[in-house]
């Protein structure tokens, strides 16, 4: 059954995709929200900024939403509900080359350790509007640009926390899969990580930059987490392996909690079983240090 048609002509339709986007757009959650520009490298990057309504006091704790790879900002407006009766004040961000924000000067991917300063640009904003403390809600790959905005942010002392939906905790470790998956061999996926890495050879991959595939693997990395990780993670993901988010887990407990999800594919755990996905997110805001305190209770713990 056909509930919505947000956009097109499904009479005219050839083919589709299955997406686990449940809201295309902002004004689908009925929440209120306002449409914002955040300065970054290469222009102006557009976000979702909702306020927490009414009936809800604000936290002065704000959200930073960022999706996934090929995705659009609507992905993570599932995110959204939880956050809002939270009394968390969201900021959907783009991030350069996803269609919304400016290309970089390259025009490719850069598996987090470009994209994070857009990120960046939207903590920015969140601070000169007033908030005192953020969480990053990153999503696949937005998971991946969420570890490094919070190791590299100037900000990061003001970052409470992370929630981390499929994340990529090591591209080596998804790349692999996902050639697996493929049936491509295992030296060829290797030569390509040679690739991405290598200065000499960015004719072939059109970067601007080499990929440091060390600086992205959280999972060689854990020691340096410092901030508590809360993540959702399928058990059937084939995209983003849900054994990375395990060994995590089990190199960080003091940090990593896990809440895994049966039987669901890449970025589903919310469509699954958004009651699950949502109860997970409360219990863990509110045993933050300082995340569920009024200013004045931080102040006093700090």
């Amino acid at each position: 059954m056909v509930e919505r048609v947000d956009s097109g002509d499904l009479k005219q339709a050839n083919a589709g995709i299955w997406s686990g986007y449940v809201y295309s757009k902002p004004e689908q959650l009925g929440l209120p929200y306002q449409d914002v520009e955040i300065p970054v490298a290469n222009g102006i990057a557009p976000a979702w900024r909702f306020d927490p309504p009414a009936s809800v006091e604000a936290s002065g704790v704000w959200a930073i939403h960022v999706h996934g790879m090929g995705g659009k900002r609507a992905g993570t407006l599932r995110g959204i509900p939880v956050a809002s009766r939270l009394g968390l004040t969201s900021l959907v961000v783009s991030f350069r080359n996803d269609g919304d924000a400016p290309p970089s000067y390259d025009g490719r991917y850069s598996l987090g350790q470009g994209e994070w300063r857009d990120v960046e640009a939207g903590i920015n904003y969140a601070i000169s509007n007033g908030a005192e403390r953020i969480v990053l809600f990153g999503w696949s790959l937005g998971a991946s640009i969420a570890l490094q905005t919070a190791a590299l942010s100037p900000n990061s002392p003001r970052l409470t926390g992370m929630v981390l939906d499929a994340p990529v905790f090591d591209w080596r470790t998804t790349l692999e899969a996902n050639a697996k998956a493929a049936g491509l061999p295992l030296p060829l996926v290797h030569l390509g990580f040679t690739i991405l890495r290598s200065k000499a050879l960015r004719w072939v991959t059109g970067l601007a930059e080499p990929i440091r595939l060390d600086s992205l693997d959280w999972l060689a990395r854990a020691t340096e987490l410092d901030k508590p990780v809360l993540v959702l993670h399928g058990e059937k993901d084939d995209t983003t392996p849900v054994e990375a988010s395990k060994k995590a887990a089990s190199l960080r407990p003091d940090l990593v909690k896990l809440v895994e999800f049966e039987s669901v594919g890449h970025s589903l755990e919310w469509n699954i079983d958004s009651e699950k996905w949502e109860r997970s997110v409360e219990e863990w805001f509110y045993g933050l240090p300082l995340a569920g305190s009024s200013p004045e209770q931080a102040a006093a713990q700090s």
